[in-house]
């Protein structure tokens, strides 16, 4: 299985931080955002993985080049400028491949295990969505989870987590420049097509250079 990482942001929440840094370069506990990812992935068996870019490109690809230092290789979707979660994938999609794949948001930090991913089976769904608790900047969440199955609407929303698997059937009739991804998740939703489930374990929005220095400080105090 391949895993794609977003980190084709412009990180304007975490600025001043980020104008000469892009985002997932941020270091939490000692280490960038995004390599607490790459490594995880890593320890779940996934050793190919995507990463797209936009704002300060050549930094990412000098830190991390083709990611033989975390034993995984790395394949590079530069973008001219960002196209959004959907516009990305498109256009990543001849590095990932016809089968399910694995996304991450590079700019969120958790303790979870992707191997519970990579061992699931889509079947006939597009999709396979992870969302936590609805955090205190988001308190209205987005999709509903009920018996495994995400939807629209329903008693409590909970917040996309920002890691799924997702079968690339769903951009198959995605044309190509900038596209969000929430709509054409909402679609396959309103078909039955995306299943869920609901994080346990440690999850941050680094969205706020407060969230940041607090998840580093927590990191740091062996909190999380």
């Amino acid at each position: 299985m391949r895993a794609m990482i977003l980190a084709a942001g412009l990180g304007t929440r975490l600025r001043p931080l980020t104008l000469h840094t892009p985002k997932p370069l941020l270091e939490v506990g000692g280490k960038p955002l995004i390599v607490w990812h790459i490594e995880a992935l890593a320890r779940a068996g996934v050793t190919q993985i995507v990463i797209n870019t936009a704002w300060l490109a050549e930094k990412l690809v000098e830190a991390l080049d083709d990611g033989s230092q975390f034993g995984v290789e790395i394949s590079w979707s530069h973008e001219d400028e960002p196209l959004e979660t959907a516009g990305g994938i498109q256009k990543a999609l001849p590095l990932l491949g016809s089968e399910p794949f694995l996304l991450v948001n590079g700019d969120v930090w958790t303790r979870f295990d992707f191997s519970t991913l990579t061992n699931k089976s889509l079947g006939d769904d597009l999709g396979h969505l992870v969302l936590v608790k609805n955090p205190p900047q988001h308190p209205k969440g987005d999709f509903a989870l009920a018996n495994c199955r995400i939807a629209q609407e329903g008693l409590e929303k909970l917040t996309f987590a920002g890691i799924s698997l997702l079968s690339p059937k769903l951009f198959e009739s995605l044309s190509a420049g900038k596209a969000p991804l929430a709509p054409i998740l909402r679609q396959a939703m309103d078909t039955g097509q995306i299943s869920g489930e609901c994080l346990q374990t440690h999850w941050v929005d680094v969205g706020t250079i407060e969230r940041l220095n607090e998840l580093d400080q927590q990191i740091r105090d062996g909190i999380v």
